[in-house]
């Protein structure tokens, strides 16, 4: 079986099956998103959380928190307020734990060129730890994420270990996040539709004409547009606003898995 015959069939079974979140659903702040991967031929979505604000009750042998062996207090993808986290922490026995998770999106591609264009987009929109993994069997998978979360212990052994005060502090903060995170969602898919589209205009030219067009723009002083590059989506406005983001390095990481992958 070619490549591209064997993705169809991967696709297919993935997109006919249940969804196994909590949820049961997509999340509605990436409905669209993720309709417009699995609608291209050369993607489909395996994971996605539009971002969320937990609280957990974990063990009381530590402060690591393990998701599949605690409690889930408290979960929702909209503001929270401090009303709806005191009454869930009066149900906490171990130590519980508020975070903010980011919006997280893991997409299998094609091919790696198809997976590194959603590269650029996801690092163009401020999700600056993505990162590609390719497998021996070539399963090329994309994962969009980003590093500005939240996580911080509240209660240990049932016992509230901060003031009702500091809570609502962290909520705003947390809130604030999750507006960011809405922003980049956004910004993601509307970059990641100009990006496809000039995908589609370059494959329809004559190899010919592109090659005569870079020759004839090429110039090794003159500064290049980011809004004119391959795969970019950048305002001056988002471009100011992504400077101070995410610090971790936003280059590429490929993974070789095993045969079984």
């Amino acid at each position: 079986m070619d490549r591209s015959a064997e993705f169809r069939r991967w696709k297919a079974q993935c997109l006919s099956k249940a969804d196994l979140s909590r949820k049961g659903s997509v999340d509605e702040d990436v409905v669209e998103l993720v309709q417009l991967l699995n609608g291209r031929e050369e993607f489909f979505t395996t994971s996605s959380c539009a971002g969320r604000v937990i609280l957990l009750d974990g063990g009381i042998n530590g402060f690591e928190v393990q998701k599949q062996n605690c409690c889930w207090l408290l979960v929702t993808h909209k503001p929270c307020v401090k009303d709806d986290v005191i009454v869930a922490l009066k149900k906490a026995n171990g130590d519980a734990t508020l975070k903010f998770e980011p919006f997280v999106l893991h997409v299998q591609c094609r091919q790696l060129q198809d997976a590194q264009i959603l590269h650029s987009v996801a690092i163009d929109s401020g999700f600056r730890n993505s990162g590609i993994t390719v497998g021996k069997r070539g399963k090329t998978m994309l994962a969009v994420r980003s590093t500005h979360g939240l996580e911080v212990p509240l209660s240990h052994k049932g016992k509230l270990m901060v003031t009702e005060e500091y809570i609502d502090f962290l909520l705003k903060i947390a809130n604030q996040k999750m507006e960011e995170n809405k922003k980049r969602i956004e910004r993601f898919y509307n970059c990641l539709q100009h990006a496809l589209e000039n995908e589609a205009v370059t494959n329809s030219y004559p190899r010919e004409k592109i090659k005569e067009q870079k020759k004839s723009s090429y110039s090794p002083k003159k500064k290049r547009n980011p809004e004119k590059a391959h795969g970019r989506c950048v305002t001056e406005e988002n471009d100011k606003e992504l400077e101070n983001d995410d610090d971790d390095d936003p280059g590429v990481s490929v993974i070789i898995f095993p045969e079984d992958y």
